[in-house]
């Protein structure tokens, strides 16, 4: 056997994985959103951009692409910003830093079913756990998950509080890596722990943040569990994320060929996005050689 296809050879299976599990299944959805078919019909006629231009002239799609765009902005900058607060604080080797960084991660390999039921029982307005608080400190009962208003921020908390424990880890990581010379500079020079935290750590964890950036923006256009388990997308569409979308109309109104539409508009979206990301933010980034 030629040594040139040794290298292959190594890189098959893990090529042939990709080519079953992502690039067939891609293929597949771009044939299907081009195509009316309801998962029973064995014919699947063509019918070009349809399904394309239904979707974009429905209402319930650009309230679920504003409701999802929602959901990314607060829910990113949020688990970021308390993420890098957190890790700062456990970069320091020490038992109870060990003990606190295992205790934060669990929420993030734990169930996302069990996480939402959970919550579910939490936020329940008759007798969850919140609204026994509240009652006991005077205040009336809040419909948290029936509340338009209110339900989508329950799920960022929630979502926040699933996904920090990555993202702890992560900033830990990234601050490991800061050489420990500049914060000592920092003191000699004074500055107070606030200062050298904005402008040290801050910009010497960019690649970090950046990094965390992308993979969580991922994250929260594709969140579907906790919607699915604790909202079913309502009160009123009011949580009906792109994916819980997606589902419905694939999997509950059995339309295959309008489902997959959206998925290629989502997954065209996600690109674009990280392209953009890339462009603007990407550029900013120090990456020391």
């Amino acid at each position: 056997m030629p040594r040139k296809l040794t290298p292959y050879l190594f890189v098959a299976p893990l090529m042939l994985f990709m080519a079953v599990f992502t690039y067939v299944p891609i293929a597949t959805s771009l044939n299907l959103s081009v195509r009316h078919w309801n998962f029973l019909s064995p014919d699947m006629p063509f019918v070009g951009l349809a399904n394309y231009e239904q979707l974009l002239t429905s209402r319930d799609f650009w309230n679920s692409l504003w409701v999802t765009t929602l959901f990314a902005v607060f829910s990113v900058p949020m688990r970021l910003a308390v993420a890098l607060v957190i890790a700062s604080y456990l970069a320091r080797e020490s038992m109870a830093s060990r003990l606190l960084r295992g205790a934060l991660f669990l929420p993030y390999v734990t169930s996302a079913v069990s996480i939402a039921v959970v919550f579910s029982w939490v936020f329940s307005t008759d007798y969850g756990m919140v609204n026994a608080l509240l009652g006991a400190l005077g205040f009336g009962k809040v419909p948290w998950l029936q509340d338009p208003h209110i339900a989508l921020w329950v799920l960022v908390l929630v979502n926040t509080w699933k996904q920090l424990g990555y993202d702890i880890v992560i900033y830990i990581a990234g601050l490991q890596a800061v050489p420990q010379e500049l914060y000592d500079a920092a003191a000699v020079d004074g500055g107070r722990r606030l200062h050298v935290f904005r402008r040290v750590t801050v910009p010497l964890v960019m690649p970090t943040t950046y990094f965390l950036l992308v993979i969580s923006v991922i994250e929260a256009f594709q969140v579907f569990t906790i919607v699915s388990v604790m909202t079913g997308g309502g009160p009123a569409g009011a949580t009906d994320l792109l994916v819980h979308m997606l589902y419905r109309i694939g999997f509950v109104l059995f339309d295959i060929g309008q489902g997959s539409a959206l998925a290629v508009l989502l997954f065209i979206f996600l690109v674009v996005l990280a392209f953009v990301k890339s462009y603007v933010i990407g550029r900013r980034v120090h990456y020391e050689a």
